[in-house]
């Protein structure tokens, strides 16, 4: 899989790109990750990205041609299955989301900065809109970070164990179950029993109690979600 992050800040991914899972997977060849300075499409001296809205509203808009340019550029490399433009008002982001993009061969991730970008560029250019949630961050940066931290995960051999991500919470609209490790007893604290017994039917009914009881007293909005899909 590839994932081209194009960026007025690419310094601001230098550290998340250079470390743990993401890391091994560029090393294994699982995932190639590209960042790309928008500022190197500028077409003037000052490499200039942004300007005053014509509303005349407050603060600077990232403009269409140093992003166009951008695209185009990539594209005649390779065709993308999704343009994603990260935006605060695009659809929240989501496990279901990240298992399907983890299906694609290569996609682009456009960040946003300033007060926004020049909307031709989400009506023309961007095939997607993705959200963390309803806050407004800084930049794109961190939300490009978090979608390719969760869809590089995915691909097989990027961890070790594959079967970890298979149950992680959201997988199947429940919370994980809560886990354990060594000691079985500290300061008077003890570890259930039932994953002390080596009865692996017994455990697996215990994490699929817990995980409901879990998800009804922390997220009942994902059973409810589920009822729905049903």
């Amino acid at each position: 899989m590839r994932i081209d992050i194009l960026t007025v800040l690419p310094e601001l991914l230098d550290s998340f790109l250079s470390h743990s899972i993401i890391k091994r997977a560029a090393d294994k060849g699982i995932a190639t990750i590209r960042v790309h300075n928008i500022r190197d499409f500028a077409t003037d001296r000052h490499r200039r990205v942004d300007d005053y809205a014509f509303s005349g509203d407050a603060g600077m808009v990232m403009m269409i041609e140093p992003v166009d340019r951008a695209i185009q550029h990539l594209k005649k490399e390779r065709e993308y299955d999704e343009i994603i433009y990260l935006s605060p008002d695009g659809e929240r982001f989501s496990q279901k989301m990240a298992n399907r993009l983890s299906t694609f061969d290569n996609i682009i991730l456009l960040c946003g900065h300033y007060k926004g970008i020049d909307h031709r560029v989400r009506d023309h250019l961007a095939t997607m809109e993705i959200s963390l949630g309803d806050y407004v961050l800084t930049g794109g940066e961190l939300a490009a970070a978090v979608v390719t931290d969760c869809t590089v995960r995915l691909l097989p051999g990027a961890i070790s164990d594959e079967t970890s991500a298979l149950t992680d919470s959201f997988q199947d609209n429940l919370l994980a179950p809560p886990v354990y490790t060594r000691p079985a007893s500290y300061r008077g604290w003890e570890v259930p029993p039932v994953l002390l017994s080596g009865n692996e039917k017994k455990i697996s009914e215990w994490k699929l109690e817990q995980s409901l009881e879990r998800t009804r007293k922390l997220r009942p909005d994902l059973l409810e979600g589920q009822k729905e899909e049903e």
